[in-house]
């Protein structure tokens, strides 16, 4: 089963923007997340309608952030992205009327609810300044030729 990896792809792509000079074009943060442009400008689009990023027409334009990384949470971006589903699994609805059915989806929908809360909360919680200081610490500790910067816009 493929896994919807959008939102950490874009918490990527911001970091990256956070640690660049100027503008970075869809191209070039397309190439960085091994994607097609279009994609990236699509994401971009929604980001930019929550004023999290902005974007400058012509030579020398592209999206720059537009927001602070500390007063912007991991909760937000997700929200930002439309609430893409946090679980694969679901109920089987085959046999509404199935009393066994219902006790089982019954269960699955409260435990599913109550770990997205805690999912929700948890990211609510967590700061894009956040996830910066910890990149920061990593690269503190790495050799200047195992950085990850390779592919950076």
């Amino acid at each position: 089963m493929k896994r919807d990896s959008r939102l950490s792809g874009v918490l990527h792509v911001l970091l990256h923007m956070a640690e660049q000079e100027g503008p970075a074009t869809s191209e070039a943060l397309a190439r960085a997340m091994q994607t097609n442009p279009v994609v990236i400008r699509r994401v971009m689009a929604g980001l930019k309608e929550q004023g999290f990023v902005r974007s400058e027409k012509g030579h020398g334009g592209g999206w720059t952030l537009s927001c602070d990384l500390a007063a912007v949470t991991l909760g937000q971006i997700y929200e930002a992205l439309g609430r893409p589903a946090l679980f694969a699994i679901g109920n089987r609805s085959e046999a509404p009327e199935c009393l066994v059915e219902q006790a089982v989806n019954a269960a699955l929908d409260h435990a599913l609810r109550d770990a997205e809360a805690l999912l929700l909360a948890s990211f609510h919680s967590v700061t894009l300044a956040a996830l910066s200081a910890d990149f920061h610490r990593r690269l503190k500790h790495r050799s200047p030729h195992s950085i990850g910067t390779d592919h950076a816009p």
